[in-house]
C-alpha cells in the first residue's frame, strides 16, 4: 500500500512539473509576442555640421562688402546665393519686386527661396535676411556709411547654406524644407512702421507658391557672435510655443543650455513677425540678446566684421536645426 502510494505521489509530482513548464512557455511566447508586436524605432542619423563651412560661406557674402539693396555687393551676393541654392536645392524660386523705403528710396528686392522635397506635403521653413544695413547708425564715425554685416545678415545665411549642403548630401524623405533668403529686411528706422522686413512682407502676401503653407517656421538672425545667447523672442512664444520648445529641448539635449536660454527677452519685430501676422504659419526666431547692449556692442557698427564671428556658435545654432529637421517624423 506505502508502495502504491509512494508511485501516485510520483506520477502526480510529474504531472504538476508538466503544467508548470506547459505555463512558463505560454508566458515566454505571450511576452515574444508582446515583443514582435512593438515597434521598432530605426536610430536617427545626423549629418554632422561643419562649422568651417558655415563660416566659409558667411566669409564668402562679406567679401563682396556691404550688400544693402541696390549696391553692387548686394547683386554680387544675389548672383552668389542663387548659385549656391541651385546647387544644394530641388527647386528654386527667384522673387524679383521693387519697395520704398522709410527715406523714399526705390530699391530693387530679391527673395530667394530654396525647396527640398517638393512634393512633400509636410514642410518646414528655414529663413534668414541676406541683405545688410546701408548706415552704421549706432557707430561713433562714418555712421551713415554701410557697414559689411557678418553677423546682422551673413551668419543666419551661413547657418543655412551649410544645411543646405547636408540635406542634398542626406536627404529628408518624409518632409519638405524650404529655405527662404529674405531680402531688405535692415533699410529701415524704429519709428516709422512697418518700415523693416520689406522682403518678408512682400513674401507673406505673395508666397513663391500659390496657397503655400508650412507646418512651421524657424528665422534665424544674428547667430554667429561669440557667446551669444538666444533667449525666447515674445511674439514666437505667443504664436509658436511648441516651436519655441521643440527648438530649446534640441538644444539643451545638445548640452547647449548656456546658449539657448530659457527666459522671456521681450519683443522684437522681425521677419518672422510678419510671416505670422499675414499667414497661418507659426515661425518663431533664434535671434541674439544681450542683456545691456540689445544685440551686441557691434550691432549696426562697423564692427559688424568677420572679426565677430564664432564657428562654436555657428556650430551649435546648425547641429540644434539639424537635430530638429531630422527628428521630425
Amino acid at each position: 500500500m506505502k508502495l502504491k502510494m509512494e508511485k501516485m505521489g510520483l506520477k502526480l509530482l510529474r504531472f504538476k512539473w508538466i503544467i508548470l513548464l506547459f505555463l512558463f512557455s505560454a508566458c515566454n511566447n505571450d511576452d515574444t509576442k508582446v515583443q514582435d508586436e512593438q515597434p521598432v524605432m530605426e536610430p536617427v542619423y545626423y549629418p554632422t555640421f561643419n562649422a568651417d563651412s558655415a563660416y566659409t560661406f558667411v566669409a564668402n557674402q562679406v567679401d563682396f562688402g556691404p550688400r544693402y539693396p541696390g549696391s553692387k555687393g548686394h547683386y554680387n551676393a544675389f548672383l552668389y546665393l542663387r548659385k549656391m541654392l541651385t546647387n544644394f536645392c530641388d527647386t528654386v524660386y527667384i522673387q524679383s519686386t521693387r519697395g520704398l523705403t522709410f527715406d523714399k528710396k526705390d530699391i530693387p528686392i530679391y527673395n530667394l527661396v530654396g525647396v527640398f522635397n517638393p512634393k512633400a506635403e509636410k514642410r518646414i521653413i528655414l529663413a534668414a535676411h541676406w541683405d545688410t544695413r546701408p548706415f552704421a547708425d549706432e557707430d561713433d564715425s562714418a555712421a551713415t556709411a554701410p557697414i559689411l554685416g557678418a553677423n546682422d545678415g551673413g551668419s543666419g545665411v551661413g547657418v543655412l547654406l551649410e544645411i543646405a549642403r547636408l540635406l542634398k548630401e542626406s536627404p529628408l524623405t518624409n518632409i519638405g524644407i524650404d529655405i527662404i533668403f529674405f531680402d531688405a529686411e535692415d533699410w529701415g528706422k524704429g519709428e516709422v512702421e512697418n518700415s523693416f522686413c520689406l522682403g518678408s512682407q512682400y513674401w507673406a502676401k505673395n508666397p513663391h507658391i500659390t496657397s503655400y503653407t508650412a507646418s512651421y517656421g524657424i528665422l534665424l538672425d544674428m547667430v554667429g557672435a561669440k557667446n551669444a545667447v538666444f533667449a525666447h523672442e515674445s511674439y514666437s512664444t505667443q504664436v509658436a510655443p511648441d516651436v519655441v520648445k521643440k527648438v530649446w529641448d534640441a538644444a539643451g539635449s545638445l548640452g547647449y543650455t548656456g546658449t539657448f536660454m530659457s527666459y522671456d527677452r521681450g519683443f522684437v519685430i522681425d521677419d518672422h513677425y510678419y510671416v505670422n501676422r499675414q499667414t497661418n504659419i507659426p515661425m518663431i526666431d533664434i535671434i541674439q540678446h544681450d542683456p545691456t547692449h540689445g544685440f551686441g556692442e557691434f550691432w549696426h557698427t562697423h564692427d559688424d566684421n568677420m572679426s565677430v564671428i564664432d564657428k562654436q556658435t555657428l556650430e551649435k545654432v546648425g547641429k540644434t536645426l539639424i537635430k530638429v529637421l531630422y527628428d521630425e517624423r
